[in-house]
């Protein structure tokens, strides 16, 4: 499945996307997310499954079956926009397990989930190339050990194909 996350309200995915034939789900700016409360119970009272009943609930869910997750967000500082961040906030505590383990020096959070995710993130706005360095060490740290893109537009208009 692919999964896309884009935060603005008009927006044709259809004239976008390359792989029309794969199931698709779309977030878009358009629907109401709360923010994370930082409650941990989706890690411990309701693991996978976060206790805000805004229609988000189900992240972990979403990206347990993701195959391809697309993202489209405006460029902040070398990060997300807003919307995007908090969809993204969302889904990392249900998506990953609550202890610890290392690898090769690198310690983090292991997925619950064992599906690769490949990631394609298309940042669009002006970046100085300090905010580009740090958009690419973002979605390395998101994206852990599975595929990666991560491209640069001045404008959204400039974003033909993902």
């Amino acid at each position: 499945m692919n999964l896309i996350i884009h935060d603005k309200e008009v927006l044709n995915i259809e004239n976008i996307l390359k792989d029309k034939t794969a199931e698709t789900k779309v977030i878009s700016f358009s629907e109401k997310i709360q923010p994370c409360l930082c409650c941990f119970a989706c890690w411990i009272k309701t693991p996978g499954q976060c206790v805000v009943k805004d229609g988000f609930e189900n992240m972990g869910e979403l990206f347990s079956k993701c195959d391809k997750l697309i993202i489209i967000s405006q460029n902040c500082y070398g990060g997300f926009s807003p919307f995007v961040k908090n969809v993204m906030d969302r889904s990392v505590c249900p998506y990953i397990l609550p202890y610890f383990e290392t690898d090769k020096g690198d310690t983090r959070h292991p997925r619950r989930y064992k599906n690769k995710i490949e990631y394609s993130v298309h940042f669009y706005g002006k970046a100085t190339e300090n905010e580009k360095e740090t958009a690419e060490k973002l979605i390395g740290k998101i994206a852990q050990k599975n595929n990666k893109k991560v491209c640069f537009y001045n404008s959204l208009e400039e974003i033909k194909e993902v």
